[in-house]
């Protein structure tokens, strides 16, 4: 399992440390109305917005028995991407590898903290809700009516730029969600990689699959 953060239009970040759970919040919006002589009834008011939080640290010094990638970031380095993130008024996309997790998200909460015997490490509990465009529509009559609606964050005929010890695997198991989309990938790009498609060339811009 990988966890990522997208942002602009190339820029990512990768959680060094995998968190031993994700926990996913959904609750129904209701309305609670008091009936005189009848009591309290709920009506149905919609979904909420869902919630997805996980815990993890970020490591002073490489460990490969828990590290994901060899090149892992600096902990006060990684602390600011995150506080940007919290204050920031542009989504961005959470992605977690064979969850389906791909969704345009706020972080809403973030807790940091020290712990003695690992100086340098850095601890901290995330929380993301999913984001929702709330657009303002016309009608004819003249009124206002507002429109929430789930907007996807991807742009038709979204694009990838290979980097160096991609594969056509990997890249669909994190672009497509799966390793085996590998081969939708391939016939889709068959101009550009050519023959063989065990080899990807760095800097080859592969278009993704709708």
């Amino acid at each position: 399992m990988e966890i990522y953060l997208f942002y602009g239009k190339k820029k990512y970040f990768h959680f060094p440390v995998n968190p031993e759970e994700i926990r996913f919040t959904r609750s129904k919006g209701y309305e609670t109305v008091n009936m005189l002589q009848h009591g309290e009834f709920d009506f149905p008011q919609g979904d909420k917005i869902k919630e997805i939080s996980f815990s993890s640290f970020f490591p002073k010094e490489y460990d490969p028995s828990y590290c994901r990638f060899t090149k892992i970031p600096d902990p006060m380095a990684a602390v600011n991407v995150l506080n940007r993130f919290l204050v920031s008024a542009e989504p961005v996309r959470l992605v977690i590898s064979h969850t389906g997790i791909n969704v345009p998200v706020y972080l809403i909460t973030y807790e940091s903290s020290f712990r003695g015997g690992e100086p340098g490490d850095i601890y901290f509990d995330l929380t993301f809700r999913t984001w929702r465009d709330a657009k303002l529509q016309s009608r004819s009559d003249g009124a206002v009516k507002a429109a929430g609606r789930r907007t996807s964050l991807k742009v038709a005929n979204k694009t990838y730029i290979v980097k160096d010890g991609d594969s056509l695997s990997k890249i669909a198991k994190l672009e497509l969600g799966s390793s085996a989309k590998w081969e939708s990938l391939y016939a889709l790009n068959k101009g550009v990689i050519g023959p063989s498609p065990q080899v990807v060339k760095a800097g080859q811009k592969l278009v993704m699959p709708k």
